[in-house]
């Protein structure tokens, strides 16, 4: 008898029905963190640029690190890379491969790369692209431009997926505290106005014809802390509005590795997981043209923007009150559609054709590059018409990451949080593919200009993208309910001064 009891009481805790009552009644939130490598090679070509580069030397690592957090109902995750800018095309496959694997939906995985101009080696191009293009295009996509490498794009979305899967499997109960705290010291809008009445991208320190910056920056450092319910730090997520090219020597996460650094070091784990989120930083970088002492070496640039976005992010999380159970609810939205792209005049492709052949050497190296651009973009358009894009909301308590696939101008990110309804709401850009740089409406209005308006196979999204992605963004932000943000208790009900010190200054 007692073994037909203990059965069918098995049979009772594993059926759906109780375990959703249990679930429901009082669930209780989790979280887990995995960290992978996804470090190039030597001699692999290194992205950020519009020719060949290649490694030549290491700096530190380059990783996938991914957090899964669950709270009893649903389960989400958060995934940071290493890397340039990540593809649609890998995005779909580690999604789907992440929900075979553990059953986390693909619409619950956000996928957002930091930018890193020193990482591996990932093109736009996809696979077949150029397959049917004129000789001298497939010529200058693959011997002219960047390309991604098969074997690295390989290991990329093993490491993805096995980051989310490992997370998911470390999941335990947690407590979680959020943050924001304020930096503004490492970065810069490099876009300047002009005495001509345009707007130029790095005009150079010291030049007479600069007025003033075009935009803001975003100085917010979006910090959550992860605690086991003993208080040991499981791991971090920082979200800042930064390039990341401050490009040490040789391959490297860029100042990411150097903020993870800080974050061991101030708190004594030299395994802390700390996940990545790159915020609205299209128009920003660690460069100010309005600087009055010399730049720092590249090494030290490093280290000066991730340590004192580290250090910021440290205090911020000391402040923060921790909670825990279901005072943490997780949810998520998601809006896919297609974007025209802008289209190159007949004119403008003729000139292109024409610089071709004259060579970098007779026709300028810029504008030999930006000709190459015109005409890939021109065979490109003639298959992809349109791009896709994706925005996404995940929440995580009073927290809304809300994600773009762009280099997005950060007034877009700053209309974002001021259109939501989230005590805390973090831009995630470069996520879940991408579709270059998305600039403002002024910016592509008569007194814009500059490096990110320039039409190209990289950033050619008709002007209203960027409006239709932030009201997109704000939309699905504010279809979630946010959950609240854990407070200290109130002080006890006043009794009495405290009698070292209530007394008049004594001179006898």
């Amino acid at each position: 008898m007692k073994n037909i009891i203990t059965s069918l009481l098995t049979i009772l805790l594993l059926s759906p029905m109780f375990a959703s009552a249990f679930e429901g009644a009082d669930p209780t939130f989790k979280a887990g963190f995995s960290e992978k490598d996804i470090t190039p090679d030597i001699g692999m070509e290194q992205p950020g640029n519009y020719g060949k580069s290649y490694h030549k030397k290491f700096h530190d690592q380059c990783k996938v690190r991914a957090v899964v957090f669950d709270d009893g109902k649903k389960r989400v995750a958060i995934v940071g890379l290493d890397l340039l800018f990540v593809t649609r095309r890998v995005v779909e496959i580690s999604r789907a491969e992440i929900e075979a694997a553990c059953g986390i939906l693909g619409k619950d995985i956000m996928i957002g790369a930091s930018h890193s101009h020193s990482s591996g080696p990932i093109a736009m191009s996809e696979p077949g692209d150029f397959d049917d293009a004129d000789p001298t295009i497939k010529h200058l996509a693959t011997n002219m431009s960047i390309v991604s490498d098969p074997g690295f794009i390989q290991k990329l979305q093993q490491q993805i997926i096995a980051a989310v899967v490992e997370a998911d499997a470390n999941r335990q109960d947690a407590k979680l505290a959020v943050g924001v705290g304020h930096e503004d010291k490492v970065s810069f809008n490099r876009r300047m106005r002009m005495k001509n009445g345009l707007t130029y991208t790095h005009p150079g320190v010291g030049n007479p014809d600069m007025l003033d910056y075009a935009g803001p920056i975003d100085p917010d450092v979006g910090t959550i802390g992860v605690w086991d319910m003993n208080d040991n730090l499981l791991g971090m997520v920082v979200n800042f509005a930064c390039h990341a090219t401050t490009n040490p020597d040789g391959i490297s996460a860029n100042w990411i590795g150097a903020m993870e650094r800080t974050l061991r070091g101030v708190t004594g784990n030299a395994a802390l997981p700390v996940v990545f989120t790159q915020g609205a930083c299209g128009d920003i970088t660690q460069v100010d043209n309005k600087a009055t002492t010399a730049n720092p070496s590249a090494e030290e640039w490093w280290e000066l923007v991730g340590g004192r976005v580290g250090a910021e992010a440290y205090k911020t999380m000391l402040l923060a009150k921790r909670g825990a159970g279901k005072d943490i609810p997780l949810d998520s939205r998601q809006k896919v559609w297609t974007v025209n792209r802008r289209i190159p005049t007949k004119e403008k492709v003729k000139k292109s054709w024409e610089l071709i052949k004259l060579g970098p050497e007779k026709a300028g190296s810029v504008d030999w590059i930006f000709a190459k651009e015109t005409l890939l973009l021109d065979a490109m358009i003639k298959k992809r018409p349109k791009a896709e894009v994706e925005v996404q909301a995940i929440q995580v308590g009073p927290v809304a990451f809300v994600s773009n696939p762009a280099e997005y101008f950060v007034q877009f990110g700053l209309d974002i949080k001021k259109g939501s309804r989230f005590p805390f709401t973090f831009i995630v850009e470069l996520a879940n593919g991408c579709v270059g740089y998305v600039p403002t409406e002024e910016a592509m209005g008569p007194n814009g200009g500059g490096y990110e308006t320039r039409l190209t196979s990289y950033s050619n999204l008709e002007v209203s993208a960027g409006r239709q992605i932030a009201n997109t963004g704000i939309e699905l932000a504010n279809q979630m309910t946010p959950g609240k943000v854990p407070s200290p208790p109130a002080p006890p009900a006043f009794k009495q001064a405290w009698g070292y010190g209530n007394v008049p200054p004594e001179h006898k």
